[in-house]
């Protein structure tokens, strides 16, 4: 594979990344309100979301080794995007048990084709660089996580609400999603066949074995970073206690906008100075953290402008680590295991900084993602040799 072939082939796995975004990420944006419409408590609203991202990341522990088991890396990522068609079905919902059926569907199926595409990503980075390679794919993962969200968004106001409309028009991109599967599958597989042909077959014993102790202290110290760090979703919390739900919506949209600038150019910085780069997004993570629990609406700007820093340099350069840390044979289970842990962090984090946000806690809430960022950042040095 020449450098041509390696770059056409990560825009393929882009643009599918992009179609699957417009589709999900445009139905986050209004799910939470729809489930509330049909009559779906808060708890019950919090519940589905917190659930959905455990599933979508724990759950990748167990696929990226059967990815690597079976080497059945195409077929887990049709099946991934197949079963996107559950949002779609979202329009003929007409209850809300159907709605979290659905949305936890389409979170299972991301667990499935994530470590599969990611491990093809990888061997396609060879080519090109790690780093560029999942910086540029994030950035068009990103595009389509803005324009999901800001087309429903729109369609919404055009109907004054007619949620079922909105989800009938995914359909769209839906159809658009399979042809790009099936295009991207006939174009790239005799590329990256050989590498997968070339991958030494191994057992679950030696799929362990063949993890070095510089990736699993790697994963302890992005586990640490991900627990310290605030979630989105309480940066946009605090946000709507103060201004418009309308501004609520514009600050995620710039948060997605600027981890789409952050991802390949944090990818570009990875390939020329190396794991250096890592460092950053572990020491960053503190701002957005302190500033969400200080509040005010300046404040939470700023927040969002890091936190988009953060995330998008975790999509990217965190990945592309990955590459470089674990052979290829047993890729699939380390990014599954990288996700899994990530999404245990997320789950932690929310549940933590949720309550500290209740309680009003400030000092400890800013004190506790200090000292966790400053263990992470600690083990980040010894695992992968910064320097």
């Amino acid at each position: 594979m020449d450098k041509g072939d390696a770059y056409k082939a990560i825009a393929l796995f882009g643009f599918v990344s992009l179609l699957g975004d417009v589709i999900y990420e445009g139905a986050r944006g209004i799910t939470p309100s729809y489930l509330g419409y049909l009559g779906a408590s808060a708890f019950v609203i919090g519940l589905t979301f917190g659930l959905g991202e455990f599933i979508s990341f724990g759950l990748r522990i167990f696929s990226g080794v059967i990815a690597d088991k079976t080497r059945a890396y195409w077929a887990l990522y049709a099946m991934g995007y197949l079963l996107v068609i559950a949002i779609p079905l979202l329009a003929i919902a007409d209850s809300w048990w159907i709605v979290v059926l659905l949305i936890l569907i389409e979170r299972f199926a991301k667990s499935f084709r994530s470590p599969a595409r990611d491990t093809l990503l990888s061997m396609i980075s060879e080519e090109v660089g790690a780093g560029k390679t999942f910086g540029f794919h994030e950035l068009m993962d990103q595009i389509g996580a803005v324009l999901g969200p800001a087309t429903l968004g729109v369609i919404l106001l055009w109907t004054s609400g007619d949620y079922k409309l909105a989800f009938t028009v995914l359909i769209i991109p839906y159809l658009g999603l399979l042809f790009a599967v099936l295009y991207t599958y006939s174009k790239i597989r005799p590329l990256v066949e050989p590498a997968i042909r070339e991958a030494r077959h191994i057992g679950f014993g030696e799929i362990a074995r063949a993890l070095p102790i510089e990736f699993k202290m790697y994963i302890l110290a992005v586990t640490l970073n991900t627990i310290g760090l605030i979630h989105w979703s309480l940066i946009l919390h605090q946000a709507s206690l103060i201004e418009a739900v309308w501004m609520v919506s514009f600050l995620y949209v710039g948060i997605q906008l600027i981890d789409a600038v952050t991802a390949p150019v944090s990818g570009y910085l990875y390939d020329k100075i190396g794991r250096k780069i890592l460092l950053a997004p572990f020491l960053l993570s503190i701002i957005p953290t302190a500033l969400t629990m200080i509040s005010g609406w300046s404040n939470l700007i700023v927040a969002g402008v890091f936190f988009g820093v953060v995330y998008g340099m975790q999509e990217s350069i965190y990945r592309a680590a990955i590459a470089d840390l674990v052979p290829v044979e047993a890729r699939g289970s380390a990014y599954g295991l990288f996700n899994g842990f990530y999404g245990l962090g997320l789950l932690i984090s929310g549940g933590v900084f949720g309550y500290m946000l209740v309680s009003g806690n400030i000092v400890l809430a800013i004190s506790y993602s200090v000292v966790l960022q400053t263990l992470a950042s600690i083990i980040l040095l010894k695992s992968v040799k910064l320097f």
